[in-house]
């Protein structure tokens, strides 16, 4: 593939896709070792790398092994919305101390050790994007149907999560970008169980859509939560 998909980032620029063994997240991989202005693309999975985000020494020790790069772009597409078998609630009643614990480890304090320990890779006085997968059901404002407590609250703190950090981060680099981003509905098994009636994308689809939407956002969108084609999202 000849076209430049990141147009906005140098060429040549360096990308790490976290979560890479998932249904989007090989979809990055893949847009992006197509990307002719990509010149590399590192990957971690649990599946293939046993990066537990869960698990800070883990973080920690990927993040080590990699001291020596600087990044351009760094997709975080870890997750998930079934654990350990265990579904969203649909009820109070069904509120689960542990399952709740599971999805605020996965989802919100996972990715808030990735910050950690990633964003000090990211290339320095330059155009960098950190972007982070979240879910229009962690939006209060737009919240509706109830249910789903502990999935949508721990994608709402992890919107929150995301949010502080960019602040702390535009203060020594102007030109980063770090946002969260609802990929709309994928034909991922993790949608799968829940997408009766919903159209669904691609994974390809999917991710270029949203590479395409980060390449437009301007640095002053940073700490922003986005859908994919770019509309901002309702706290």
């Amino acid at each position: 593939m000849t076209e430049t998909l990141m147009r906005s980032l140098s060429h040549g620029y360096s990308a790490l896709v976290l979560g890479a063994s998932g249904g989007i997240g090989q979809a990055f991989r893949w847009q992006l070792e197509m990307d002719a202005g990509c010149g590399k693309v590192v990957c971690l999975s649990r599946r293939d790398d046993a990066f537990d985000v869960t698990d800070e020494n883990s973080v920690l020790r990927a993040a080590d092994r990699m001291k020596s790069e600087a990044f351009d772009l760094i997709v975080c597409a870890t997750g998930a919305l079934t654990i350990n078998g265990l579904g969203p609630e649909k009820s109070l009643r069904q509120i689960s101390q542990h399952l709740m614990m599971a999805q605020f480890a996965l989802n919100a304090i996972g990715p808030a050790l990735i910050l950690k320990h990633f964003v000090p890779l990211l290339a320095r006085r330059k155009r960098v994007i950190f972007a982070v997968l979240s879910a229009r059901v962690g939006s209060i404002g737009d919240n509706a149907l109830g249910g789903w407590i502990s999935y949508r609250s721990s994608k709402a703190a992890l919107n929150q999560i995301v949010h502080t950090a960019a602040i702390e981060v535009n203060r020594t680099n102007p030109s980063s970008l770090l946002v969260t981003v609802h990929p709309g509905t994928v034909k991922t098994d993790l949608s799968a169980p829940f997408a009766s009636g919903h159209k669904r994308f691609e994974p390809n689809d999917a991710a270029r859509r949203i590479l395409e939407m980060l390449d437009g956002l301007t640095p002053d969108r940073t700490g922003g939560f986005f859908a994919y084609d770019g509309t901002a999202i309702a706290w």
